[in-house]
């Protein structure tokens, strides 16, 4: 069987973890990678086993047997990377955000339409399994008329005020942070799961550390390495650390959105807590194979991830039996699984995976998101 090929371009925390994902799909291949300059790549080639490396993004794009091109570099080259890979005939795959404004999106998603080309965002959180079920059940009906929604993101990784990274830039990561960076996975989530739309938000910003000691030398997401005083500088910091949203949705219901980056402990912990006329469902990411379901007239129920307990719709992300736990790295492979189906087949008429024009929707959320909380008043969408 012919393997369709696949690129990587940029090497942080997220490039590698799609190299990973996609080398458990028996029809794909990782064939290159592209970083900052050629010595990154090159030793980066080395580190990960790949193939071949590139001087550059554009060196990338010129090699015909690259099928897809995923693009994991810093927020600011999302479009000009995206655009330039659809005019060369590549299918795309991008991280969150699409772009870093609204314009730049927009004219994404019409690219991406025009040219019939496969393109998906990374939003991989709507790919654990009981996610999917929590879905299906509000669609067979089993959750009832959505009443409200409460859903937080904590992560610990920006705490003290020597943590520094790129997203901490907006000339590269754009002018939301927490809320861009986990909070746009938060909202897929909760409108994936609902299916309803965000019409209006109230949103409030805390910059926690109002200045942040930016180290003089590279360090990578996650890495977690402290430096010396001598080797830091300090810098003013103008996105939000800590966000707090109230949420309207289309059909009256409401909800509330938290998102930090600086609770200590908290290392990477999405939670939700959805409820309609007939039941309550809570999920979090740091237990994903279980469920809780709430009712009031009855008995409350734990729903493990088994292929056998499952809506089938849920049971085709599931790849091991109960018991045999399944987390953060299957999600990219199995939102990569459905993506690369639809490479090989042929673009299906409703796309389970992500498109763009779904990124571009959750780029305007943010972007109001944002509005709101400079004006400090409800924005709509």
């Amino acid at each position: 069987m012919s393997k369709t090929k696949a690129a990587i371009a940029g090497l942080g925390f997220i490039g590698p973890a799609h190299i990973e994902a996609l080398r458990r799909l028996t029809d794909v291949e990782v064939v290159g990678i592209s970083d900052f300059n050629a010595e990154i790549a090159q030793t980066k080639a080395a580190q990960l086993g790949i193939e071949k490396y590139y001087d550059n993004f554009e060196a990338m794009l010129k090699d015909d047997s690259i099928a897809c091109v995923h693009i994991c570099t810093p927020n600011y080259l999302h479009a000009q990377q995206a655009k330039a890979a659809l005019l060369a005939g590549k299918h795309v795959v991008c991280e969150k955000p699409l772009a870093t404004s609204l314009k730049d999106a927009e004219e994404i998603v019409e690219l991406a339409e025009k040219s019939g080309l496969i393109n998906a965002v990374h939003f991989n959180l709507r790919y654990y399994p009981l996610v999917r079920q929590m879905k299906t059940m509000r669609e067979k009906g089993e959750l009832g008329d959505l009443y409200s929604v409460i859903g937080s993101y904590l992560q610990d990784w920006l705490f003290y005020q020597t943590d520094y990274n790129w997203r901490l830039e907006p000339a590269q990561s754009g002018d939301s942070r927490a809320i861009a960076d986990i909070g746009s996975h938060l909202l897929d989530m909760i409108e994936y799961i609902t299916g309803r739309k965000i019409v209006a938000v109230m949103a409030d910003f805390n910059t926690v550390h109002k200045n942040r000691l930016k180290p003089l030398k590279p360090i990578e997401t996650y890495s977690g390495k402290m430096l010396q005083a001598e080797d830091y500088a300090e810098v003013p910091i103008n996105t939000e650390d800590f966000a707090s949203v109230l949420l309207r949705f289309d059909n009256g219901a409401t909800g509330c959105a938290t998102v930090s980056q600086v609770s200590a402990g908290r290392k990477n912990r999405a939670t939700l807590e959805i409820s309609g006329s007939k039941e309550t469902y809570n999920w979090c990411s740091e237990t994903p194979n279980e469920m809780w379901i709430g009712r009031r007239d009855g008995y409350n129920q734990s729903l493990m991830r088994d292929p056998s307990l499952v809506h089938a719709e849920a049971r085709s992300l599931i790849s091991f039996p109960g018991g045999h736990n399944e987390g953060f790295p299957d999600t990219s492979k199995q939102l990569f699984k459905e993506v690369y189906a639809a490479i090989r087949h042929g673009k299906p008429a409703t796309p389970t995976y992500p498109t763009f024009a779904e990124g571009y929707h959750e780029l305007i959320v943010c972007e109001r998101i944002v509005e709101s909380a400079r004006a400090q008043k409800w924005v709509t969408i």
